[in-house]
């Protein structure tokens, strides 16, 4: 795919100035967003947009599908109805570094309370919007809102330390959990919904100004995420549901036991004979959600260095070939053109660099 030419700035929407101690989709966005336009600029990148599994990155997140809550504007909330506005007085937006304890101890409870306030009084239209919501995207939604309650339920530990029918997804203890957290899970569809309301509402914006968003896909995943527990078979476990590998990259002239990055590696001849698709869906979805996708770790897609999950570095690994361009091709004819482009640190050899300009 062509892409035009245009300068842009990197900025994670946590790092904008807003209320609630963590940068969110309100006011601060927009005004953001006039900066950028009156300073002619064509381009605003994001980092991945998921909630936050392990250390707040945002390249651990528990979905590869699902929005950031603690991005949400409670302002827009407010506007809107769905929280007291009076309640915005008491929420603490301290300067500096963000302290994600005190946020999630601000935050979280008052989305909760506007999620109930929804489901009791929204009006037709609002509720007609969220019924779409929920239809159109129930093959990854209703799958997030019960592993995420699920999460809550367990103290957030990862979903092998779950009893075990549930870690093995039998199927009367999954329609018992959603039974007895059924109001959990409703929740937390009205928190999605109101995440992607307002990222949709703040991309118009973008439209309006001439801004395109740039994405940011991570290669991998979360062991601690809802893509490897509804997907087991796509990734490589152990019978015990541990990962049997992991990923990482070599050592190199800045670290002696390279970098052990810890998440399950794909079982890519499990992903073949499904067609790929659940890397078309994802990125179906990513572009459903930005302009321009930026492919983290592009090389792995050629190669990418496996690493026993018993190792505790990347010293004793090897490199072990990824899908290749079979997987773009698959993109191709299911998507039609790809908006990517890739991000090329690391050890690039010339399969890596055939594999990014081939056609």
């Amino acid at each position: 795919m062509t892409f035009p030419r245009l300068t842009g700035i990197l900025l994670h929407p946590s790092s904008l100035p807003s209320l609630g101690g963590v940068g969110d989709l309100g006011p601060a966005a927009y005004e953001f967003l006039d900066f950028l336009a009156s300073a002619h600029q064509g381009l605003w990148q994001v980092l991945p947009l998921g909630p936050p599994a392990n250390g707040n990155s945002p390249y651990s997140s528990t979905s590869a599908f699902a929005g950031n809550p603690l991005l949400i504007s409670l302002e827009r909330l407010a506007e809107r109805g769905w929280i007291d506005g009076a309640k915005l007085s008491e929420v603490s937006n301290p300067v500096g570094p963000i302290n994600y304890d005190r946020v999630y101890e601000g935050k979280i409870p008052l989305l909760e309370e506007g999620a109930r306030k929804f489901l009791d009084s929204a009006p037709a239209a609002a509720k007609s919007r969220f019924d779409r919501f929920c239809t159109d995207n129930t093959w990854w939604l209703e799958d997030f809102v019960l592993y995420d309650a699920l999460r809550d339920r367990y103290q957030k530990q990862a979903w092998n330390a779950w009893p075990n029918a549930l870690a093995r997804r039998d199927a009367a203890a999954l329609q018992t959990a959603r039974t007895e957290l059924a109001s959990e899970m409703a929740a937390g569809r009205v928190i999605q919904f109101f995440f992607y309301e307002q990222w949709r509402a703040l991309r118009r914006y973008c439209a309006q100004k001439s801004i395109r968003v740039v994405g940011d896909i991570a290669i991998f995943v979360d062991y601690d995420s809802v893509d490897v527990w509804a997907n087991r078979e796509l990734f490589r476990l152990k019978d015990d549901l541990s990962p049997e590998f992991v990923s990482g990259v070599p050592p190199d002239a800045f670290s002696a036991t390279g970098q052990r990055w810890g998440n399950p590696l794909y079982d890519w001849n499990a992903m073949r004979a499904e067609g790929y698709q659940w890397w078309v869906r994802r990125l179906r979805w990513a572009t459903q959600t930005c302009d321009f996708i930026r492919l983290d770790h592009f090389r792995g897609f050629s190669q990418f260095w496996e690493i026993p999950a018993s190792e505790p570095t990347a010293i004793h690994g090897r490199w072990v070939d990824g899908p290749k361009d079979e997987l773009f091709n698959k993109l191709r004819e299911e998507l039609g053109g790809l908006p990517f482009f890739a991000e090329d640190l690391g050890y690039i050899t010339p399969d890596v660099i055939e594999l990014l300009f081939r056609d």
